[in-house]
């Protein structure tokens, strides 16, 4: 049985975590979720660290919502980097799922993009782990999470 991990937030204004179990679960069996929410998205690397290693999971997928001020936006660049070297660390893969708000034009816009992006994501964590060739396939194909995909060019 494999375990995928979920790390998510308090700061974040929707339940990214709900969408992304939700759709792990429509996906496929074969595992088990590990969920553990932290205050805010400096916090998440270190979360997912710990469901790596401490609670073996095979993959995590770190959810956040920055919000829309430039500090905001160094934080989510501080959060990234952590979760890079914390994949690095544990070799494992973490999936990071932000979502800014500045990102959508009204709070309604903002909840749907959240939603999608936390469940187009799930699924790409289900892919590493048990479809990589679904990956493979889509390689070049200009794959967006949340709003339209851009496509392929050339």
């Amino acid at each position: 049985m494999r375990l995928i991990g979920v790390a998510d937030t308090t700061f974040a204004r929707f339940d990214m975590a709900a969408a992304a179990i939700d759709e792990l679960k429509k996906t496929g069996t074969g595992f088990r979720i590990v969920r553990r929410t932290v205050p805010g998205i400096k916090d998440l690397p270190v979360a997912c660290k710990k469901l790596l290693e401490e609670d073996k999971c095979d993959i995590a997928i770190a959810l956040g919502m920055p919000g829309a001020q430039e500090i905001d936006r160094m934080c989510a660049h501080e959060a990234s980097t952590g979760l890079i070297r914390a994949q690095l660390l544990t070799s494992k893969h973490i999936i990071e799922v932000f979502v800014h708000e500045g990102e959508a034009k009204d709070d309604k816009e903002l909840a749907w993009l959240a939603e999608r992006r936390a469940r187009e994501h799930a699924v790409n964590a289900y892919d590493i782990l048990f479809r990589p060739e679904r990956l493979e396939k889509m390689a070049g194909t200009g794959q967006r999470q949340g709003f339209a995909d851009a496509g392929r060019i050339g």
